[in-house]
Formats: structure tokens, C-alpha cells, sequence
């Protein structure tokens, strides 16, 4: 496989969590926590190099330059419905921040992913778009939703996940060369059933408790 395009945040917290999160004995309740931590702390080094710019305060002291991200806020878009799980961590660190939905299900004669729902801000095309799904698997989907965003005006797109796999890192990369994708891990392959080896299982379920 040709070399892949990716940013692995390997931060010994995100690290440490993310081992946490793998055992198959972690409670739903730990699982979702632990999400939302990860992404919070992930969301510090994807957001490293947004722009800025200076605005004049006054601390109690004297007066300042000081420096303030520029341009429109940011959009997070979960892909429903595990991408969800991502959300609140991001929020944590950008309480201002947007939030628009997509939704996809693969089509079971085509194989091909289908959008039942959409809502977006507006400005997109003004508007850097953080979309959120926790695996990055086939590609599939992500590919997908961020085709559909940049049909909708997206310009300025990035993708976070948790864990992904060469297989799906590759195809964002060959169909979306400019979104630059985020994980915190770079896991070894898919198995035959489209799973991440080792991943850790399917985080949808994991996430809401829907295993049973």
C-alpha cells in the first residue's frame, strides 16, 4: 500500500485512554466517557493550526494586543449515528462552535452510501467543517459525507476519528486529497467482515449500549 496521508495523534493521555477503550470489558458508561475525553484532547491538536488574528484588550493592568481565531465559527459534523459520540469533547473545548448532522446507510444492492438526512449551518463555504465518525473503517461513508458537504458549498474540511485503518485512509485520501484526517490510532488492517483489526468492536454499539 503507497504511503497514507494521515495525522496519528499518539499523546500518551489519548494513548492510555484509547487502550482503556479496546478492552472488551470496559462498561458502556466508561466507553462513552472515555470518547469524550479523547476527542476533547484530540480536538487541541487538530485545531493547532487555525488561524488567528490580533485584537486589541484591556487586561486590569494595561492595555494589549491579544490574539483570537479568526473567520466564522467552527462546524462539527457527526456522521450519524456513532459520530455522535465524538461531539460533546469537541464542544468541551469549542462551546461556540456549530453543530450540523449527516446521515448515511449503505444500500444493500448497490452497496453504495445513500443520505436520509442532512442539516447544516449556513456559510458553509465561509466555515471550516470538522467531521466526526470514531472508525474509520472502509472509507465508505466518510468519503461519502464529505462529497456531500462539498456539493452543499464546503471548502475547508478535516476528518477526526479514533481508530482507522489503511484501507480507509487510503481511499479519503485518492477521492478528498485536500481533507487532511486526524486519528489517534493507525490500526493494521479489515478483516473479512469490514471490521478494524484489532479496533474495538463497533462503537456505535459500544457507545449506546446496543450490543445485547
Amino acid at each position: 500500500m503507497s504511503e497514507l496521508n494521515v495525522n496519528v495523534i499518539d499523546h500518551p493521555l489519548i494513548q492510555h485512554k484509547l487502550t482503556i477503550m479496546r478492552q472488551k470489558e470496559t462498561s458502556t458508561k466508561g466507553f462513552r466517557e472515555l470518547l469524550r475525553e479523547i476527542a476533547m484532547l484530540m480536538t487541541f491538536e487538530v485545531t493547532r493550526g487555525f488561524p488567528v488574528k490580533d485584537i486589541e484588550i484591556e487586561t486590569p493592568v494595561a492595555p494589549c494586543i491579544g490574539k483570537q481565531i479568526d473567520g466564522k465559527k467552527l462546524v462539527v459534523v457527526p456522521i450519524l449515528r456513532a459520530g455522535l459520540g465524538l461531539l460533546d469533547g469537541v464542544l468541551d473545548l469549542i462551546p461556540s462552535a456549530k453543530v450540523g448532522h449527516i446521515g448515511l446507510y449503505r444500500d444493500p444492492e448497490t452497496l453504495k452510501p445513500v443520505e436520509y438526512y442532512c442539516k447544516m449551518p449556513r456559510q458553509l463555504d465561509q466555515r471550516t467543517l470538522l467531521v466526526v465518525d470514531p472508525m474509520l473503517a472502509t472509507g465508505g461513508s466518510a468519503s461519502a459525507a464529505l462529497t456531500m458537504l462539498k456539493e452543499k458549498g464546503a471548502k475547508n474540511l478535516a476528518l477526526m476519528c479514533l481508530v482507522a485503518a489503511p484501507e480507509g485512509v487510503k481511499l479519503v485520501n485518492e477521492e478528498h486529497p485536500d481533507v487532511p484526517i486526524f486519528t489517534a490510532a493507525l490500526d493494521e488492517r479489515l478483516n473479512d467482515h469490514g471490521y478494524i483489526v484489532p479496533g474495538l468492536g463497533d462503537a456505535g454499539d459500544r457507545i449506546f449500549g446496543t450490543l445485547d
